[in-house]
């Protein structure tokens, strides 16, 4: 990490939390969790809206204050963890991450060095 970020996790947690929503398709639900393994990131479930049954998990590391590193964890489909290579799930996935860099730009704000 180039510039060193001194924030609370469960800071990031809640700003996450209240800003992703408004980044994601309506209907669409999110659940933001610490990531236990990383101080500055966070872990971020997506439930698709619909009848798709689709759920998305990623890891969301900070870089540094501006830019996130996401990488997909996981596709269920009702439950079921399924193969993340479809085009529908590679399209939902390219749609997700590019929301959630939309989101991370919004909570520069917070996140840039005092």
């Amino acid at each position: 990490m180039n510039e060193e970020m001194n924030l609370d996790q469960t800071m990031l947690v809640n700003a996450w939390q209240q800003q992703l929503p408004e980044y994601l398709n309506p209907g669409d639900s999110a659940q933001v969790l610490a990531d236990q393994a990383d101080p500055h990131g966070v872990r971020l479930h997506i439930e698709a809206a619909g009848h798709q049954l689709y759920s998305f998990d990623f890891q969301c590391s900070y870089v540094d204050p501006r830019e996130v590193r996401v990488d997909l964890v996981d596709v269920e489909l009702a439950g079921q963890t399924v193969d993340e290579n479809t085009e529908v799930i590679q399209e939902l996935t390219k749609d997700y991450v590019r929301h959630i860099h939309e989101c991370a730009q919004a909570l520069h704000k917070i996140t840039k060095p005092s």
